[in-house]
Formats: structure tokens, C-alpha cells, sequence
């Protein structure tokens, strides 16, 4: 009897291991500068790939990050081609219809972004110009139901870097984007010199959401309370200030 249970247990073990040690699939879009990109020599890198890493050594599993297209995000978390998506995924009723989310890792505004002679005092004020925004993206949701309604062309692309390509090529005349995002990934560069933001901080929750969480399968409760539990660990522990630091100036967490 001693040696069954003592096999029994040795067994619970292994297998509380295995759970712990075994990857964990996560899902980003490396377009996405600070938050998500690569390096020159191709790896994933930025503030959500950091963020995912800490939060993988809290849950004792191993990151191993999928490059996903944006707008086929959720379908492929639904497809079950990883565990969770840790890519600037913004908490909105739509979203928590089809699948869940932890609580939120940051917060920050949108914005609009044109060229600076454009003279801006509202929407209506852009009617008849070209705004390039990613699929699937708050930012497009929002173009969608207050720009094109007043005569702005809003032009869907599947990565917010082709958004600034076109921009430079002279396709564009500005775009909505998270202003970080955009702040790091195209105002500061030579490319953005003539483009400025315009307009308040975009935070309309209908639109936006209620600040950006990490995308879960409907029903994994275990791995969200675990991840959840992570979150209050990393900001507590002032490994999340660390990694805020390294991108940014300012808490990101936001409000």
C-alpha cells in the first residue's frame, strides 16, 4: 500500500511539473513598435514581448511567441494555434463576447494624426482625406463610426507599419493610432517630421475598451486567475516598472 501511494504521489508530482514547465503559446503581431516588433536579427522583442516573458517565469511556464496577422488574432486563439494573445489587444464588450481577458497590463490613449498644415477642429474638419488604420484594430472600430461618417476615406491594412508606408509614399494623409505607438513608431522618426497629433486623448470606452488585457480562450479560468495573479505580482514587485522604464517615461499602466 505504502508503495502504491508513494507512486501515486511521485506521479502528482511529475505531473504538476509538466503543467508548470510546458509552453505556453502566445501570440503576437511584431508591427506594432514599442510594443511589439523585431530586431534586426529577427527576433520578437518590445514592451508586451517583456511583459510576456516576466509573466511566463511567474506562471513557471516557457514563452514561445506565434506571429499572427491582426485581424485573424481571435480566430487563431478560437483555433487553438496558441494559448493567449499578449499583443496590445484592447478590452471591449465585442471582443469579451467571443472570447476572455485578464485584466488589464496597460492603458493608453489614441489619437489622430495628420499633417501639420492640415487645419484641425474637429472631425468634420478631415472630410475628404485618406486615413490608413489597422484591421480589426479600436482604432479602426472608431474611424469607422466618427470619421467616415463625416466624409473621411478610412482605409483598413493589416499591419500598422504598412499604414506608415503608404503615409511616406503619399497614399495617406494620416492615421488613428495608439499614441505611443504611433509617438515611437512614426513621429519620432525622419518619416514623421511633417505629421503632429491633433485632437483630444481618445479614450471613448465604446470604441477603445477599458484598457488592454491579455486575450484567453473562453472557460480557462486556471490560466487567468494564474496570469491575473501574475499581473499584481510584476507591478508589485517592480519588475513591471523595469520593463516600463525600458520603453517608456512615464507609467503606462495608465489610468
Amino acid at each position: 500500500m505504502k508503495k502504491l501511494l508513494l507512486a501515486i504521489a511521485i506521479g502528482s508530482l511529475c505531473a504538476v511539473s509538466f503543467a508548470q514547465g510546458k509552453d505556453l503559446k502566445v501570440a503576437i503581431d511584431p508591427t506594432y513598435e514599442p510594443f511589439t516588433f523585431k530586431t534586426a536579427d529577427g527576433k520578437p522583442t518590445g514592451f508586451d514581448v517583456d511583459i510576456a516573458s516576466a509573466l511566463c517565469e511567474q506562471v513557471k511556464r516557457k514563452c514561445v511567441f506565434v506571429e499572427q496577422v491582426w485581424d485573424s488574432m481571435i480566430p487563431g486563439l478560437q483555433a487553438k494555434k496558441y494559448d493567449v494573445i499578449i499583443s496590445s489587444m484592447s478590452i471591449t464588450a465585442d471582443r469579451l463576447k467571443v472570447i476572455d481577458f485578464t485584466n488589464k497590463y496597460y492603458n493608453t490613449p489614441s489619437r489622430i494624426v495628420v499633417k501639420k498644415d492640415v487645419k484641425f477642429d474637429g472631425p468634420a474638419s478631415l472630410k475628404g482625406k485618406k486615413l490608413g488604420v489597422l484591421k480589426g484594430s479600436t482604432q479602426e472600430k472608431y474611424a469607422m463610426g466618427e470619421l467616415k461618417t463625416v466624409g473621411v476615406e478610412v482605409v483598413p491594412y493589416e499591419a500598422q507599419d504598412q499604414v506608415y508606408l503608404d503615409i511616406k509614399s503619399g497614399r495617406l494623409d494620416g492615421t488613428v493610432a495608439d499614441f505611443v505607438e504611433v509617438t515611437g513608431g512614426f513621429l519620432s522618426k525622419p518619416e514623421g517630421k511633417d505629421y503632429n497629433l491633433v485632437g483630444p486623448e481618445l479614450y471613448t470606452e465604446k470604441y477603445f475598451g477599458t484598457g488592454v488585457g491579455i486575450g484567453l480562450r473562453k472557460g480557462e479560468t486556471a490560466l487567468k486567475n494564474e496570469l491575473n495573479a501574475g499581473i499584481k505580482t510584476i507591478r508589485a514587485n517592480g519588475t513591471y516598472k523595469k520593463i516600463n522604464d525600458k520603453y517608456f517615461k512615464f507609467d503606462v499602466y495608465g489610468k
